[in-house]
């Protein structure tokens, strides 16, 4: 007996709309660029405003970091839904038989690769030029790994709120910044123990909480969302 393969799973549905705003991102590379260069500016611009002396970059860096990577997604998540609801794609995507909140998740894996992965990548070379040191790379990269994916996911709940809404920039702000304090404070924390070579693994267990319980709920949430706002 042969069992006929299933072309339209919801893997092969997640992966080809990952793919599609891989491929779209790659069509509109400036929009690109934006977040990864905004993080590049936002750090170098500290040592030349506070003090290039090592040992006082060394103690901000963590928290310098941290900050510019929050701002850098933050200024990305307006257009993780705004393309496809302004042409009439999102309101297809609703409509079609697969669950609404597998499609929104791999919108949001897509942006992440875009915007998350490359600051992640970036913020090597930017902890050496802050005189951070080698102990605490693992605590950056590890944090920042945790940290990113969970921003997007809370930030995509407030691009899907915000979507219908013109010039929701400030407004989806008002919304996602609160809920990433918790999320600066164990990155940022975590570097600084590790630099200070102390015991660091609490924090990553916290962030690694938080990005499990955003995994778990977030896409229900983004899809309510959509739906109140296709509304």
């Amino acid at each position: 007996m042969i069992v006929p393969q299933q072309s339209n799973s919801l893997t092969a549905v997640f992966l080809a709309i990952v793919c599609r705003d891989l491929a779209i991102a790659h069509r509109h590379l400036n929009a690109v660029f934006h977040p990864v260069l905004f993080f590049i500016i936002t750090v170098s611009l500290f040592p030349l405003a506070i003090s290039p002396e090592p040992m006082f970059l060394q103690k901000l860096a963590p928290g310098i970091i941290w900050v510019a990577a929050l701002l850098a997604t933050l200024l990305a998540l307006d257009g993780i839904f705004r393309s496809e609801y302004e042409d009439g794609t999102l309101e297809l995507l609703a409509l079609c038989p697969h669950p609404l909140f597998i499609l929104a998740t791999a919108k949001v894996c897509a942006h992440w690769l875009i915007t998350g992965l490359p600051l992640i990548v970036i913020a090597l070379g930017l902890g050496m030029m802050l005189n951070l040191p080698a102990s605490a790379f693992s605590a950056m990269l590890l944090s920042l790994l945790l940290g990113t994916p969970t921003m997007s996911m809370i930030g995509a709940i407030g691009a899907a709120l915000t979507v219908g809404a013109r010039k929701s920039g400030a407004l989806l702000a008002l919304i996602v910044l609160p809920l990433y304090v918790p999320v600066l404070i164990f990155g940022a924390s975590a570097i600084q123990a590790a630099a200070a070579q102390t015991n660091w693994a609490g924090q990553i267990y916290f962030l690694a909480a938080i990005l499990m319980l955003c995994l778990t709920l977030a896409p229900f949430a983004i899809a309510a969302a959509l739906r109140i706002s296709l509304n």
